[in-house]
């Protein structure tokens, strides 16, 4: 009982009392080695941070802030880091047609006479939807993926500023990024996104350092099955889906025809330490990476819900910029269940949900701080809490602002 109120205390200080009971008989919280890491930040770096739990139930490994995990949706905001550093050095536009660049047309079928462009893919407001695995075999056609109808909003084209959240635009991003610089896209975010900034990360393991590989986090589901990267410290032998004969020759991967091979809509492999210098960089403190104006520029909202221009899920997201979602902008309070933090404040980030795994990386713009986190071992009825984010997520935020 005492380990329950643990988890739901910090969270009844701060809710009425419809919220409070709500919370006293939610689900369990995740077990006791599951793993919970935070950091709390600023400009000038990492004022504190905490680790609890196991990275590896099978050996006993504890997890540490240092700790690599499959970060799920935060990977969406690397991305667009990567994208921008590349439409600052000329070599992508926002508002082009993406075709262009790829060589082969990428067009809704019921729309086919309006352009698809990254500014719209960032954004969620391509028309393009998850109606098919965005996971693709290593010998997939991105382009015969692409002509099959169930990938598109049938009501609205990329013209209607429309928001349906798709992982399946992030492998279209990184097809473009290839198309456009003859580089794979793993190694493409290590040249434009961790290497610059210091990180050792990576997306599906193929360029961590193998320190950062023997450290991974293993991800298990609420019933303590391992889902991902369960690897005994070994980097994998194929790190995403193989072909459909079985081989995993990554040699016979195709620059800018594929772009699902390595997860960009969610396999970022990195620390919460790792997530809070991405965060300094959001709030100012690393201007040689980009200009001002590049990052103002992603943290500006392309869309915001007016009540019937998109579809969201119990109040959130209820604005995005370019890769990045925002939190509790003023005019939104009302009709928005999209502040976790409970103070406000509009807030600039990502979170992530995948394989057991909660995960956040949210800047106060305004107040110069952030917050990472995630969670794993969570079971997929984890518990809302009193926004639109679960009580997992808000728990995390409460620890890290204490």
């Amino acid at each position: 009982m005492i380990a329950h109120l643990r988890w739901v205390l910090p969270l009844l200080c701060c809710a009425g009392a419809a919220t409070a009971a709500m919370a006293s008989t939610a689900a369990a919280p995740p077990p006791a080695d599951a793993a919970r890491v935070w950091a709390a930040f600023d400009r000038a770096g990492i004022r504190a941070s905490d680790a609890s739990g196991l990275a590896d139930r099978r050996t006993g490994r504890s997890v540490t802030a240092d700790d690599a995990a499959r970060i799920a949706s935060v990977s969406k905001l690397a991305v667009a880091l990567g994208v921008m550093r590349l439409v600052e050095a000329g070599r992508l536009d926002l508002d082009e047609d993406v075709s262009v660049r790829l060589g082969w047309p990428l067009r809704h079928p019921g729309f086919p006479d309006q352009p698809v462009t990254l500014r719209a893919l960032l954004s969620h407001t391509a028309g393009i939807r998850d109606g098919i695995d965005y996971a693709l075999p290593l010998d997939a056609d991105l382009e015969s993926e692409m002509r099959r109808p169930e990938a598109w909003d049938a009501a609205h084209g990329p013209a209607a500023g429309f928001y349906t959240y798709s992982n399946l635009n992030f492998p279209v991003i990184a097809a473009v990024m290839e198309a456009a610089t003859g580089k794979r896209f793993d190694v493409l975010m290590k040249e434009e996104v961790f290497a610059p900034l210091g990180i050792d990360a990576c997306f599906n393991w193929t360029t961590c350092s193998d320190d950062a590989v023997a450290r991974g986090v293993v991800l298990y589901d609420g019933e303590g099955q391992a889902l991902r990267d369960d690897n005994g410290g070994v980097r994998p032998a194929c790190g995403a889906i193989p072909a459909r004969d079985g081989s995993c020759d990554v040699a016979t991967y195709r620059l800018g025809r594929q772009g699902a091979f390595f997860s960009p809509q969610g396999g970022m492999r990195i620390s919460v330490k790792g997530l809070a210098r991405i965060g300094q960089l959001l709030l100012g403190a690393v201007p040689e990476y980009l200009p001002a104006a590049r990052i103002a520029e992603m943290m500006q909202p392309q869309w915001r819900y007016d009540g019937r221009n998109g579809d969201i899920e119990n109040g959130y997201p209820c604005a995005l910029g370019l890769g990045v979602m925002i939190l509790a902008l003023p005019d939104q309070l009302a009709v928005c269940r999209d502040d976790p933090f409970g103070d406000g404040r509009t807030r600039i980030g990502h979170s992530g949900e995948a394989y057991g795994l909660r995960s956040g990386l949210w800047v106060d713009p305004q107040g110069g701080e952030g917050v990472s986190f995630f969670v794993t071992a969570l079971p997929a009825d984890t518990p809302r809490g009193r926004t639109a984010f679960t009580l997992a997520e808000e728990d995390m935020i409460a620890r890290a602002r204490r």
